[in-house]
């Protein structure tokens, strides 16, 4: 990893606060990637091994609905983590993910950071806390998506 894309991978909102040496490790796990758009990032029920914070550009987050295809649940952008089921077994993806436009993120490798968790407490209780609050994000938006798909069908 370059002195740049750390500097810009210790910017990350996601990662703002964490003590400096679990940074590091984290930082060691990551690799800066770029995707263009409409390429599939991952698909619903699938080994998830892998999350991202996103630098730059969008991913749209689907569901799959039998009958309708898949249905948009959110649109990510800078900033934003992109893949939470890596981190509790049994790692299958819970939805799938597209690029919307042309992305750059940093890749985390999701079996290597939870061999350092399981290696370093301070850096579990980090990783946890700041996932635990992208799931419950998550979480209210598919709750908004689904009462608004009741209220308005057909929208």
């Amino acid at each position: 990893m370059t002195m740049q894309e750390l500097s810009q991978l210790r910017s990350q909102p996601f990662l703002r606060g964490m003590p400096p040496d679990q940074l590091a490790e984290l930082a060691r796990l990551s690799r800066h990637v770029a995707y263009p758009a409409g390429e599939r990032l991952f698909e619903e029920g699938r080994t998830a091994d892998t999350f991202w914070i996103i630098d730059a550009g969008r991913v749209t987050l689907d569901a799959s609905v039998p009958g309708q295809g898949p249905v948009t649940i959110e649109t990510l952008g800078r900033g934003d983590v992109l893949g939470l089921s890596w981190l509790v077994p049994p790692c299958q993806w819970r939805y799938g993910a597209v690029t919307a436009t042309g992305v750059q993120a940093f890749a985390f490798d999701g079996r290597a950071v939870r061999a350092a968790c399981a290696a370093d407490p301070v850096l579990s209780a980090e990783v946890y806390r700041r996932f635990c609050a992208a799931v419950v994000h998550r979480l209210q938006v598919t709750r908004a998506r689904l009462v608004e798909a009741c209220c308005h069908p057909g929208r």
